[in-house]
């Protein structure tokens, strides 16, 4: 993959190519497929490529080389990696909490057919039976390579921070629990969210960082110094910075000031327009950096859906206009947001360059989900997992592992657009 050595990015720097590939230059395996997709703006790690090449050989992105392949032209559009989902709970009409593969891999296709790539299954509060009984399920997922693991988004949380969470199946952070909980994932448990001013809080958070699975501060009344102390003791994700959590305030900075100022910690954000202001998503990047910030949809089950009752593990959630909120209380449920109206929503109205809202799409989620080797970024070696965007950025085409999930789609074409091979459509 190349782009023109003159290619300005949005912030007036010339991007550079990718690092070549430890293979010799137009050498490939015998019989491997390969495809080029040229003429488009891609966003690579340092900045964008103006009229920039994309070489795919079978599942990986190649170093730009001569040689026999298929061309697409892709004038007018965007191609950026795949998106990184770290905190999502469903889709489709299916939820992750419902411990079936069936459901589970209906939510992965309709986050992938929105450009969500990679994906960790999140699980809300339920009791450590049926958590571990979903755990087993999910875990299969991961070792087949549908998910990148498995967070647990509870049961460990405040009880007055709960939101969308059954406050009845919460408990204090027991190590033990904990544990238990992560051993029943084989593997799989890539996060667990929790509240670290609760009894065994700090314990549980070092444990988990010893164990290799993030510790996420999220759904919490802890003061500022005590999250310092948690992120001291390992913590480094603030799951949905500013939702179920105190406010800034100029006596009390509370979780807000203590997670957005350490560059320990990376924050999660749900930019759907309804979680965050823009004001104050501009305020989060401004202080932790586009090096530090995670977009997450928190979708449930609704997303991709219309309107109507839906289920939020053992609570029932009502979608109105494509807002989730609890029945009962009226407390937001999670979200309906998928990862392609993110980005459309950081660039047009959050005002954020394009590199930096796929950064935070992208490469920051799967550094911590331990996969940026392979995905995350468009660079020669990793998968050839790539979303093409129209010009107002809307999906277009979506390719995981080079295989198109969603054939792109040109304008002023009835049909998705084939492969251009010595002048036929292949």
């Amino acid at each position: 993959m190349t782009g023109p050595k003159t290619a300005q990015t949005t912030g007036a720097r010339t991007a550079k190519a990718p690092a070549a590939s430890a293979r010799p230059a137009g050498t490939r395996p015998a019989g491997t497929r390969r495809t080029v997709l040229t003429g488009a703006r891609v966003v690579l790690p340092d900045g964008v490529a103006e009229g920039g090449r994309v070489t795919v050989e079978g599942s990986r992105i190649a170093a730009d080389a001569p040689g026999e392949a298929g061309t697409l032209d892709l004038a007018g559009h965007w191609v950026v990696p795949g998106f990184v989902d770290m905190h999502v709970h469903g889709g489709g009409g299916a939820s992750f909490s419902a411990g079936s593969a069936e459901e589970a891999l209906r939510a992965i296709a309709t986050h992938r057919a929105h450009g969500t790539t990679t994906m960790a299954a999140s699980t809300v509060t339920g009791g450590l039976d049926e958590l571990a009984r979903q755990a087993a399920v999910l875990s299969e997922l991961v070792e087949q390579g549908d998910l990148a693991g498995i967070h647990f988004e509870g049961p460990f949380i405040a009880r007055g921070r709960c939101g969308a969470h059954d406050p009845g199946l919460l408990r204090d952070p027991d190590p033990a629990d904990v544990l238990a909980l992560v051993e029943a994932a084989r593997g799989a448990a890539r996060m667990v969210t929790l509240a670290p001013e609760l009894p065994g809080g700090l314990e549980s958070v070092r444990l988990l960082a010893d164990s290799g699975v993030i510790a996420a501060v999220g759904h919490t009344d802890a003061s500022y110094e005590a999250v310092l102390e948690a992120v001291g003791a390992g913590a480094t994700v603030a799951t949905h910075l500013f939702n179920a959590m105190p406010p800034l305030l100029h006596r009390a900075p509370g979780p807000v000031a203590a997670l957005l100022e350490d560059e320990r910690v990376t924050v999660e954000l749900i930019n759907d327009g309804v979680h965050l202001h823009p004001a104050v998503l501009e305020l989060a990047f401004a202080r932790a950096g586009a090096g530090r910030v995670a977009f997450v949809t928190d979708a449930m089950g609704a997303a991709g859906m219309g309107d109507g009752l839906y289920p939020l593990g053992p609570l029932k959630v009502r979608v109105t206009d494509g807002v989730a909120r609890l029945v009962e209380g009226g407390s937001i449920a999670g979200s309906t947001l998928t990862l392609d109206e993110a980005l459309r929503r950081a660039v047009t109205v959050d005002g954020l360059r394009i590199e930096d809202a796929v950064r935070a799409l992208a490469l920051n989620p799967a550094r911590l989900l331990g996969v940026a080797d392979r995905v995350g970024s468009i660079e020669p070696g990793k998968y050839a997992d790539l979303v093409v965007l129209d010009g107002g950025y809307r999906v277009a085409g979506v390719m995981r592992r080079g295989e198109w999930v969603v054939p792109p789609r040109l304008p002023d074409t009835a049909e998705p657009a084939g492969v251009v091979r010595g002048g036929a459509t292949a």
